[in-house]
């Protein structure tokens, strides 16, 4: 298991999710969201709805190897309260399937589903 509990109380409060891509000519872009929005699966995939996220998708498709940061202000941390993790993994885009159908209910405003497989997941606060 990559996602450990003090993980799982961070999402399930208030806080942001910054997804970070680079461009083939190792440009960086940051996208961000509100982690209310996203969806845990069973095999810790995160399911992150999209709207715009145009930049992070181009740069998906050249290089799929992003960084994603996930923090409350809510959960205690290492040094009181307030957490964060570092997690870096691969992404893809979808627009169609079971996990698109699942976000598409929960937020219908999602043109399509980032889908984040974790390889790594660091408490950093």
């Amino acid at each position: 298991m990559i996602l450990n509990e003090t993980f799982h109380a961070c999402v399930a409060h208030p806080g942001i999710v910054s997804v970070a891509s680079t461009s083939k000519e190792n440009g960086a872009h940051i996208a961000n969201t509100w982690n209310k929005y996203l969806i845990i699966t069973e095999d810790e995939k995160i399911v992150i709805p999209c709207f715009g996220f145009h930049k992070t998708e181009k740069n998906v498709s050249e290089n799929p190897v992003v960084e994603v940061v996930i923090g409350s202000h809510e959960v205690q941390g290492k040094m009181g309260m307030g957490t964060g993790f570092l997690l870096r993994g691969k992404a893809e885009f979808v627009k169609e399937g079971p996990l698109y159908d699942q976000m598409h209910e929960q937020c219908n405003w999602a043109s399509r589903v980032l889908i984040f497989t974790p390889e790594s997941c660091k408490q950093t606060i």
